[in-house]
């Protein structure tokens, strides 16, 4: 197969499918427009898929001529909603648009290649990643009950890979968002005396969080990143007020501390002056689980794609994904995630989040490289058999 030849066929059509889910961009759960151009491309190639009545998300399943395991391969869809230029709107600065590309297309390359895989490939694209909850919605539908192993990519920051970079495999860390509710007392504002001014105790919560103290040997942060207060007029106490707070850490053992002490800290800093506090559930994501198989069969084809300049080694990062959850959820799935280097620039979640569009290339090819050798290395390893699916 000259996946290189096929993708410069196909060039102009890779980008403009970008640069299309680019602009229908769509938050968590509203991804309506995306799924349906993913199901329209999927009846193009004529693979059979599954939607969903109560979320968005296309589950697409290709099955071999023969028995044999199921390979999932999982693109995320949603965008965030930022303030780009003035203008609030979802915005697609993770890459989300550039998974759903490259998965596409590798699947597209293999079927007009004349690729028949030695099993079921299972195409996965999931909604809501930003929020934690995607992931859990599928598996929940028991999406990934039979798949025996799972594969993921990611674009990276300049700062981790540069173009024509990969990684077998990111070790995400975990991730926390606290939120909460805090309540005092309305008065005038010229009789303060007579009230207890919510953002007084959320002032002090700031200070509480950011002096919260962790093992530095083990990455970990704990910052406010929200505060809102309803009220508009400037002359009356403010009552009520809600805020977030993000955690990460790189170990899950180390999060539960850490979110254990800032959870102590907000309740010290809010009650200071009588103000009480409502914690909502908090929304998590996993900290990564290496597995050493699938990372040696995807730097394998990753080398055969970028050389072996190219190819780096696992890559630890302070940023979440979802995509672990599949693995807490059934722990014998084998699974990694590819980490793309695509010049990306400022960074992961900046409004101006760009990257060099060469990468999409790449991705593809190592996307449909790694399918490929996952089917054939399970065929030839004798001592590897079926992960059993939960029962």
């Amino acid at each position: 197969m000259n996946y290189f030849e096929w993708i410069k066929k196909h060039q102009i059509q890779i980008e403009e499918t970008f640069h299309y889910l680019h602009s229908i961009a769509e938050v968590s759960f509203q991804e309506i427009k995306t799924t349906k151009f993913i199901c329209d491309e999927l009846n193009k190639m004529d693979i059979p898929y599954t939607i969903f009545p109560d979320h968005t998300g296309v589950v697409a399943t290709w099955r071999g001529n023969e028995v044999g395991p199921v390979v999932g391969i999982r693109a995320d869809l949603d965008a965030l909603w930022q303030n780009v230029n003035g203008t609030w709107k979802a915005n697609h600065s993770c890459g989300h648009d550039a998974h759903a590309t490259m998965v596409l297309y590798a699947i597209f390359m293999l079927k007009e290649l004349g690729y028949i895989p030695n099993g079921t490939l299972k195409i996965i694209f999931q909604p809501a990643e930003e929020t934690g909850k995607g992931a859990r919605a599928f598996i929940e539908k028991g999406v990934i009950d039979d798949v025996n192993y799972l594969l993921g990519i990611h674009v990276r920051p300049v700062q981790e890979l540069t173009l024509k970079q990969a990684s077998p495999a990111i070790y995400h860390g975990a991730t926390m968002i606290l939120q909460g509710k805090v309540k005092g007392v309305q008065a005038h504002a010229a009789r303060p005396h007579l009230g207890i001014n919510v953002l007084d105790s959320i002032a002090a919560m700031i200070q509480a969080v950011n002096a919260v103290k962790m093992d530095p040997t083990i990455s970990s942060s704990a910052k406010v990143t929200m505060v809102q207060t309803g009220g508009k007029s400037m002359n009356i106490i403010p009552d009520e007020a809600v805020f977030g707070i993000d955690l990460r850490a790189q170990t899950n053992d180390s999060m539960e501390l850490l979110a254990e002490k800032v959870r102590q800290a907000v309740l010290s800093a809010i009650g200071f002056n009588g103000a009480s506090v409502e914690f909502e559930k908090p929304v998590s994501m996993v900290a990564a689980k290496p597995d050493k198989w699938m990372e040696a069969v995807v730097h394998e084809a990753i080398e055969e794609v970028l050389g072996s300049e190219g190819t780096l080694p696992p890559m630890q990062t302070p940023g979440g994904e979802d995509f672990h959850y599949y693995t807490e959820y059934r722990p014998n799935l084998k699974a990694t995630m590819i980490g793309l280097g695509a010049n990306l620039t400022p960074g992961l979640h900046h409004p101006r989040m760009s990257f060099d569009l060469v990468a999409l290339q790449d991705g593809i090819q190592i996307i449909a490289n790694s399918l490929v050798k996952i089917f054939e290395k399970h065929k030839s390893n004798n001592n590897h058999s079926f992960v059993e699916p939960n029962r």
